[in-house]
């Protein structure tokens, strides 16, 4: 589905009535502008998909732009990792990606402006002083006693602070507009302040740097930007966006507020995630476990599924929480639409066939899709040695059972059906081989009479492939992991079980083909990608078959 012929909300809606009413000659202009401190997550991937979409939809243009103006927390890697992942979800950005450090001298010369207008000063109370003089919600600030400096003090200061005659928080210059506002953003707020750090950008030719809201309405009125897309915390800040638009005289595009993705058990507040990963609760930013957009990728999440999930969840100005079982609903969808088959046993126990030919060896060629005939077919070995999966048998099976069980018969998945006779277990009493006899007169039919319950999968123990497996889960074991409790924090709902790694499984010989992040079904078993980063057969689990969470908070109840 292309863009233009997807629904519309109310951006598009007001967007429309801009082209109606010819308010920027048709023109659309976004931006997306994260700052590289972090890796980017599942609630930047919606703001992705909106800002780049909605670009799309009016053949305008986004901008990608890094507000790179707390370098102190800011590092290239980060950067690479954005530009990654914003091409990897499948859009395009023109030209070469924009900084906010691109305009540090317009900058500069704006703040300048602002003192030459009598609008800005440069202010010496230092942080306790400054909570204290700026009020409260119930309670007006107060002016400080810097407030009144003459244009003149104020810009032979401003010009000390750039040429580093302060020292890291000793001075800030203060916008001048109203501390009884009843809006705190508008209490004479910060526009600079002093850090004596290298940049990753500009090395260290500055060391006075402006604050976001600043930075953010001068940045995108330079990139004549028409539509200002952003999460609803900002929505407060708006007067201060267009106080400073409106009183510079720039360009002054429209600030659009829509609710952030919030999901549940998911934690994505950018600070604790580099928690997680710093106190190593996680391997890496791109642990498959984490809500980040490399985490999903390296689990097995597609870019499809993941520009689904967003469009379905809509745009709207009103804050919820998605369930996150909506997210893995979009991956199951496109993984059961789109990945093909395999055979992998994750618990494996020998089988053999008593009454097959030592020497014999057979090749049974399988849809790689059972509906999906463009997926082709592969060879998959057979022969007198097998393993199945250790829950597919059952010396004691309970009801309505479908696999193995002695005596009992089932088909083996584009096989023969298989007979148990005899159960060989260790000196601990534990299962390690059956003996089976095959009936040759079953491939790929049922004779009368013959008709086995269930069907199972497995692999020939003499072209098993070797294989590590990791079975992830949800991160967190609590629906609100981000919830302000008196006792807990974030960390004390992190799920012990969210990863189990299997060292001894056994996988179809045709997985040797497969490519890094390429995507399986692993039959009865859910769905699998081999790992991005790691060498060899090393797969993760992407999602299993079902919501085995529904059961489980169901229960729970």
């Amino acid at each position: 589905m292309s863009e233009t012929s997807k629904p519309g909300n109310f951006i598009t809606q007001i967007i429309d009535k801009d082209n109606e009413s010819g308010k920027h000659n048709g023109v659309v202009m976004t931006r997306f502008p994260p700052e590289p401190n972090g890796y980017l997550h599942i609630g930047h991937a919606k703001s992705i998909c909106l800002n780049f979409g909605i670009a799309q939809r009016y053949n305008g243009q986004c901008n990608l732009r890094f507000d790179d103006t707390n370098p102190e927390k800011e590092s290239v890697e980060y950067i690479e990792s954005i530009k990654r992942d914003v091409e990897w979800l499948g859009f395009e950005w023109k030209d070469e990606p924009k900084f906010a450090s691109d305009y540090f001298q317009a900058l500069y010369d704006f703040a300048v402006q602002l003192i030459e207008m009598g609008k800005a000063y440069v202010c010496e109370l230092n942080g306790e002083q400054m909570r204290e003089y700026r009020g409260t919600l119930k309670e007006p600030g107060k002016n400080s006693p810097y407030r009144d400096r003459s244009v003149a003090e104020n810009l032979a200061l401003f010009t000390d602070m750039k040429n580093g005659k302060y020292k890291d928080g000793e001075v800030v210059l203060r916008a001048k507009i109203d501390m009884a506002s009843p809006n705190m953003n508008l209490r004479d707020p910060i526009i600079y302040r002093v850090r004596h750090v290298h940049h990753h950008q500009t090395g260290d030719q500055w060391c006075v740097y402006p604050m976001y809201d600043f930075t953010h309405c001068l940045s995108d009125a330079i990139e004549n930007i028409t539509h200002s897309i952003c999460t609803l915390e900002f929505q407060d800040h708006r007067p201060l966006y267009d106080w400073v638009l409106d009183t510079l005289g720039t360009v002054h595009p429209q600030q659009i507020e829509f609710a952030r993705l919030n999901l549940n058990y998911t934690v994505t507040s950018k600070r604790k995630l580099k928690q997680l990963v710093d106190e190593k609760h996680v391997d890496g930013w791109d642990d498959p476990r984490m809500p980040t957009i490399s985490g999903l990728r390296r689990r097995g999440y597609t870019a499809l599924a993941i520009r689904n999930f967003c469009e379905r969840i809509g745009v709207t100005r009103s804050d919820g929480v998605v369930d996150v079982s909506m997210l893995e609903h979009a991956i199951r969808e496109d993984l059961d639409a789109n990945a093909n088959r395999a055979m992998a046993v994750l618990n494996p126990i020998k089988v053999t066939l008593t009454n097959y030919p030592e020497d014999k060896e057979e090749i049974f060629t399988v849809n790689n899709h059972p509906k999906n005939e463009d997926a082709g077919q592969r060879k998959v070995p057979f022969s007198k040695t097998l393993y199945i999966d250790a829950a597919d048998f059952a010396e004691e099976p309970p009801r309505k059972w479908k696999r193995l069980t002695l005596e009992g018969a089932v088909r083996l998945r584009g096989g023969y059906v298989i007979t148990c006779d005899e159960a060989i277990k260790n000196e601990a009493g534990e299962v390690v081989e059956l003996l089976c006899r095959y009936d040759e007169n079953t491939l790929g039919v049922n004779p009368e009479g013959y008709k086995p319950k269930g069907v199972i999968h497995w692999v020939s123990a003499q072209h098993a492939v070797d294989a590590t497996v990791n079975l992830y889960d949800r991160l967190f074991n609590n629906d609100a992991p981000d919830a302000n409790y008196e006792d807990k924090t974030f960390l004390d709902f992190i799920n012990e079980e969210s990863l189990t790694v299997l060292t001894n499984a056994k996988v179809e010989p045709s997985l040797l083909a497969s490519e890094k992040g390429q995507g399986f079904q692993f039959e009865r078993e859910g769905y699998f990608c081999r790992d991005l980063e790691k060498d060899g057969m090393v797969f993760n689990r992407t999602v299993t078959l079902r919501d085995s969470w529904a059961k489980i908070e169901a229960k729970g109840k």
